[in-house]
């Protein structure tokens, strides 16, 4: 028996994909994996046992043992409602620096299978294609300058009333971009075969309508 569909699409830290990747599993009906919250899931949880994010085995053991599960638009923590806390910018940040460990990112291997159910997957993230999910049906770079991501985060931010510094988000995105690529494990890349999608000057529905036309063409 075959395995469900997947489309994989990757990218740096606000390029949009995870509202893209969304969006395009609403439009075909399939589950949706938000392979980065589950990072945030385990800085959030590295932060209240009190794991420094320097710890890989430490935190490779403690992943586990985490009760996590996703109900409609909620993220839940050993039972706990942590959607918000988890977008913070300080777990986004803690999220990223354990991202490093190859002892985390093996320890969430099999839960990232795991949301491959019929009638298909769309997954989001920086490893989808490459290492997750090679068999993907589509894969997608999706990027954007990073003035570009710089801004959009701003602007979500200042909606959430959270205040903000451009200058500062820019200097953290390109900070993060560099440590994403450059890491030892995984590494934040274009994988083999993937179509890259620039969305600087797209709106999200263009974006999205860009994914589904590449998804019928590739299944036709």
């Amino acid at each position: 028996m075959s395995l469900p569909p997947v489309i994989a699409i990757d990218g740096p830290t606000a390029s949009g994909k995870g509202t893209v990747a969304s969006l395009v599993a609403q439009q075909l009906g399939f589950h949706y994996l938000d392979s980065g919250a589950l990072y945030r899931l385990v800085a959030l949880a590295s932060e209240k046992h009190g794991i420094e994010v320097k710890n890989g085995p430490e935190l490779g053991l403690l992943v586990p043992k985490l009760l996590i599960s996703f109900k409609n638009s909620q993220i839940f923590l050993d039972g706990e409602d942590v959607s918000e806390a988890i977008r913070t910018e300080n777990i986004g940040l803690r999220a990223s620096a354990l991202a490093i460990h190859p002892e985390v990112r093996l320890a969430l291997v099999d839960l990232q299978h795991s949301f491959r159910q019929f009638p298909g997957l769309v997954a989001d993230g920086r490893d989808m294609a490459s290492v997750i999910f090679p068999d993907a049906v589509l894969k997608v770079f999706l990027t954007a300058t990073a003035s570009a991501r710089a801004e959009r985060r701003y602007k979500q931010l200042i909606a959430k009333g959270i205040s903000a510094k451009l200058e500062d988000l820019l200097q953290d995105l390109q900070e993060r971009d560099a440590r994403d690529s450059s890491r030892g494990a995984a590494p934040l890349m274009i994988a083999d075969g993937a179509k890259v999608l620039e969305t600087s000057d797209l709106s999200i529905d263009q974006a999205v309508r860009e994914v589904l036309d590449w998804y019928q063409s590739a299944i036709t």
